[in-house]
């Protein structure tokens, strides 16, 4: 491993002395049981690993079919939804840019999109095109990302930016880390904007191309023309069914800049390698420089230190820098993201003082696998001594499980029909200003929640207890939200949503919803 990688990585407080991986320690067969090992514990209907060490690729294992049950092969080219490990690629056109003195990181973003805004006028004046990667909005985490999930749904990207002026602020501005997406749509129009052409053809230009990511696709393409694409998986009924389905013509999305890049195997292998060879070029110069290699990879915002991470990793801090995770394992520098989507689970871990890159591609509902598989491959890399396989981190989540109890029986309590009385205040026509238009209006027997502009939240009402319950109809919309009426004196009539599993995903962001009636049922 080259002493100049370890100088170049700059994270703040990860200046630690760590000794190469060396291709000769790597046992690729080792490495590909860790991966059977997990695909039999947590019956996944398909995966893709590679590991990079010191500039090789030492493991590409692929198991699992596109379709479960369609006999079509997982390998190193079929294309998985990347989801959040777009965010990375977003940031490093923002980057290149920045080296071509198109923009700076401290631009505010209204000297590109001049009618951006957000709810309080003195942050829309003071955020910086920096602050939309880093989560220091002042929004709750996931903020607006009912615009996004579940998708497809009818939002356009000029919607989504729009509807930032009315989601209001949970903290002060850069006061505290909270996940967002909506920012990173903001990143690529401001990218798009700086350009002059759309975000989806410079992804292309400035990250696919010069690469050699030839698989990644953005925007709109065909499905078929392309070829080899996973479907997204859930568990139903003990079996893996395609849930969320590709139609022929992918959609140019509006999250794409957040969570929407679909890319192969090889592509990723072949992203971790320029990340952890900062000298290499690309044709006649450095595809990035040392400076924004720096910005991309330094500590911009502190995060939460887990208990896990302290006790699993011996992690001293947590940060996020522009598009990555960064904090530190067993003594050595771990840069990293992961990527979720219903159905789609993906990792990206870099050790860059161990010249090591594993990429974990999941095509199903794989939130502990993707966990308990990436800890186990990277162990093999940081840790020296102990038992580190599938099984060991399985059981330390199956133990933090027993100490939290199972919240299941609390989710689905036993429902009936609303009475009239109940159902007077939530029937009629509801306007929220970043949503859009609800109805919640009698269908035969049924009292039905309708969304115009997100056609998969559509459900049932009905009552538990002394509340009332959606229970959304669509399988792969798997939060259930509680409906919390209200009538303000002189005021019209407003409606609050909740989750009814409070720790559920936080995209689900019922929380953020203010629905004011807007009418009767027609």
């Amino acid at each position: 491993m080259s002493r100049r990688i370890a100088r170049w990585v700059s994270i703040a407080c990860l200046a630690l002395a760590g000794q190469a991986a060396g291709t000769e320690r790597v046992d690729p067969a080792g490495l590909a049981a860790l991966v059977d090992d997990a695909v039999a514990r947590y019956d996944l209907p398909g995966v893709a690993v590679g590991v990079v060490v010191d500039g090789e690729v030492v493991l590409r294992h692929a198991r699992g079919e596109l379709r479960a049950g369609q006999g079509e092969p997982i390998d190193a080219d079929t294309l998985f939804k990347i989801a959040s490990n777009s965010k990375a690629m977003t940031a490093a056109v923002l980057a290149r840019q920045v080296d071509a003195g198109l923009l700076r990181w401290d631009d505010p973003v209204v000297r590109h999109l001049p009618g951006f805004r957000m709810a309080d006028d003195w942050v829309t004046r003071e955020m910086q095109v920096r602050d939309l990667l880093i989560h220091n909005s002042g929004l709750g985490p996931g903020a607006g990302d009912l615009m996004l999930w579940p998708s497809p749904n009818r939002f356009t990207r000029a919607q989504v930016i729009e509807g930032l002026r009315h989601l209001q602020p949970r903290w002060s501005f850069r006061s505290r880390y909270a996940y967002d997406n909506s920012l990173y749509i903001v990143a690529g129009e401001v990218a798009a904007a700086v350009a002059g052409v759309p975000f989806d053809a410079l992804v292309r230009r400035e990250v696919f191309a010069p690469l050699g990511m030839t698989r990644c696709q953005a925007g709109s393409w065909q499905r078929d023309a392309v070829g080899n694409v996973a479907q997204p998986h859930a568990r139903i009924d003990g079996r893996h069914v395609v849930v969320r389905a590709d139609e022929a013509t992918i959609p140019d999305e509006p999250m794409m800049a957040a969570g929407g890049l679909r890319c192969s195997l090889d592509d990723m292998l072949r992203w971790a390698q320029v990340w952890l060879e900062p000298d290499a070029s690309q044709g006649s110069a450095p595809w990035l420089s040392r400076t924004q290699r720096d910005a991309m990879w330094t500590a911009h915002m502190p995060m939460p230190l887990t208990a896990r991470m302290r006790e699993w990793d011996r992690s001293h801090f947590s940060a996020y820098g522009y598009g990555w995770r960064l904090t530190d394992v067993d003594g050595t520098a771990k840069v990293s993201h992961t990527g979720t989507l219903k159905g789609m689970y993906s990792a990206l871990t870099l050790l860059p003082e161990r010249g090591v890159g594993i990429v974990v591609l999941i095509n199903g509902d794989a939130d502990e696998a993707r966990t308990v598989l990436m800890q186990a491959l990277v162990k093999q890399f940081t840790a020296s001594n102990g038992v580190h396989d599938v099984s060991h981190y399985a059981s330390l989540l199956a133990s933090e499980r027993a100490v939290q109890g199972d919240p299941t029986p609390l989710l689905r309590g036993r429902s009936s029909a609303p009475t009239p009385r109940r159902l007077a205040h939530v029937l009629g026509r509801w306007r929220d200003p970043w949503f859009g238009d609800v109805t919640i209006c009698r269908q035969g027997e049924a009292t039905v929640f309708a969304s115009e502009r997100s056609p998969k939240l559509h459900g049932d009402v009905v009552a538990v207890g002394e509340r009332l319950q959606v229970r959304w109809r669509e399988a792969d919309v798997d939060v259930d939200a509680w409906l919390l009426p209200s009538r303000r004196h002189g005021d019209a009539p407003t409606l609050h949503m909740a989750k009814v599993d409070p720790d559920a995903d936080f995209s689900y962001d019922f929380e953020d919803l203010a629905f004011v009636h807007a009418g009767d049922c027609r």
